[in-house]
């Protein structure tokens, strides 16, 4: 499936360097821009990946995959389970499954991680 290009929330937050993308999974090598502002503020002198950012990340990959503008409905489980430091560990893998809903909408399963350390595990619903 051909990638939809959609602006990104967070303007040169990230890149994507390699994306295996179709409807029902996303398979993401991505980028983060250790010189973006928000990076200044969260923390300074200790930079950390904002949490909402990863969930962004995730909203807009699997806006990708299904071709829609989605919003976060519900996340029913949510890790985080390492700090993310964009100017040691720069490049994330993510992973999702999508999987439509009868109610519309889609469930989105997935995990990000760094070299060998997963970052967020996250179970969410999106919907148009």
């Amino acid at each position: 499936m051909q990638a939809v290009h959609q602006a990104m929330l967070i303007p040169d937050f990230y890149s994507i360097l390699h994306a295996d993308i179709s409807a029902d999974k996303v398979e993401a090598h991505i980028r983060l821009q250790a010189e973006h502002p928000i990076f200044k503020g969260h923390f300074p002198g200790n930079p950390v990946t904002p949490g909402v950012c990863m969930l962004q990340i995730v909203k807009e990959l699997t806006e990708q995959a299904t071709q829609q503008h989605l919003r976060l409905r519900h996340c029913k489980n949510i890790k985080f389970t390492a700090l993310i430091n964009p100017f040691t560990d720069p490049e994330l893998h993510i992973s999702l499954q999508i999987k439509p809903e009868t109610a519309g909408g889609f469930k989105v399963t997935g995990a990000a991680s760094f070299a060998a350390t997963q970052a967020l595990k996250v179970q969410a619903l999106l919907s148009a």
